[in-house]
């Protein structure tokens, strides 16, 4: 490992688990039909900063992570208007809402597979990502966004400033 490396890693990993929970409050906001706006901001900045600084590993080829990190990109270029510059107006809020969940869920996507691949006994049952185990829980995961998705869609409704 490079030295740039071994700096990169705990701090990319720590702007990783800032999104992932500051995403969590702003779901579980959303769900309560309010609208934190600096825990949104915070969410939306680490979540970008994540997927930018994972392109600053060395890339040796195309990777599941090179693509996930595109398509946050891709997905959080639509939440920033959204959120910013639409201000959540007739279809933007359903856009912001979704888009905001996708990239939450694509973190803990990559967060799974890195448990799996760094904890002993998860990695034992299943060493390469692709066994049994490892589907239940990407699919529980997936199931979980779906329902927070949908749920949040239909209950954030956050008053006008």
């Amino acid at each position: 490992m490079t030295p740039f490396v071994s700096i990169l890693t705990p701090v990319h990993v720590a702007i990783s688990l800032v999104g992932i929970l500051t995403g969590f409050v702003v779901v579980f906001d959303m769900l309560s039909s309010s609208s934190l706006d600096g825990w949104t901001k915070i969410f939306l900045h680490s979540t970008l900063l994540t997927s930018l600084t994972g392109f600053l590993y060395p890339i040796h080829g195309i990777t599941l992570g090179i693509i996930l990190g595109i398509l946050s990109l891709i997905v959080l270029a639509i939440a920033y208007p959204a959120r910013y510059k639409f201000a959540m107006a007739g279809h933007w809020r359903a856009t912001y809402v979704i888009t905001a969940i996708i990239a939450l869920y694509f973190n803990c996507f990559v967060l799974v597979a890195q448990l799996y691949e760094k904890v002993p006994a998860l990695h034992a049952l299943a060493p390469m990502n692709s066994e049994p185990p490892f589907k239940f829980t990407q699919l529980a995961v997936l199931l979980l966004f779906f329902i927070l998705g949908i749920l949040s869609s239909i209950k954030f409704h956050p008053a006008k400033s």
